[in-house]
C-alpha cells in the first residue's frame, strides 16, 4: 500500500482540493517538483501552470493555477494560489487570445503601459495552453 499524506489547494475564491494524495507535482520557481509521503519540509513559490494530484489509489486530478506558493510539512501539503481552475474547465480560445492580446501589448509598447503585467498575463496565458496540451498527450496516451 503506497503511503499518502493529507493535500489541500486552496485558491482567494475556492478551496479546490482537500484529500488524500500519493503524491502533487507542481512547477516551482526552480523547476518540476515532486512531493511524497516524507518529503523533507519545505516553503516554495510556484510559477504559473498545471498542478497534479494523484489521489489515494492512482486516479490524478490536473488543475491550473496563476502561481502561488507550496508549503510542505510532515502529513501535510498546502497549496495556496491567487486563481485557479480544474485543468478541465480551461478554455483554449480564451488562453490563446489572451497570448495575443499580450504579445501586442508588449509590441505597442505606449508610454503608460505596464511592460510587467503584460510579461505576467503573457506567461499566465502561456501556461494555461501548455496545461491544456499536456492533457490532451495525457488523453491520447490512455493515462
Amino acid at each position: 500500500m503506497t503511503m499518502t499524506f493529507h493535500c489541500d489547494i486552496v485558491s482567494a475564491e475556492e478551496s479546490m482540493f482537500s484529500g488524500l494524495a500519493e503524491m502533487i507535482i507542481v512547477n516551482g520557481s526552480q523547476g518540476e517538483l515532486g512531493v511524497a509521503y516524507g518529503h523533507a519540509p519545505l516553503l516554495t513559490d510556484l510559477k504559473p501552470g498545471p498542478v497534479r494530484v494523484i489521489k489515494q489509489g492512482g486516479e490524478e486530478e490536473i488543475y491550473f493555477l496563476s502561481g502561488g506558493f507550496l508549503e510542505v510539512q510532515p502529513h501535510l501539503v498546502s497549496v495556496l494560489a491567487d486563481t485557479g481552475i480544474r485543468a478541465d474547465d480551461l478554455d483554449e480560445a480564451a488562453a490563446a487570445q489572451a497570448v495575443k492580446d499580450a504579445e501586442e501589448e508588449m509590441l505597442n509598447k505606449s508610454g503608460d503601459m505596464d511592460l510587467t503585467l503584460a510579461a505576467t498575463r503573457l506567461a499566465q496565458a502561456s501556461a494555461q495552453l501548455r496545461t491544456i496540451d499536456e492533457l490532451r498527450r495525457r488523453a491520447k496516451s490512455g493515462r
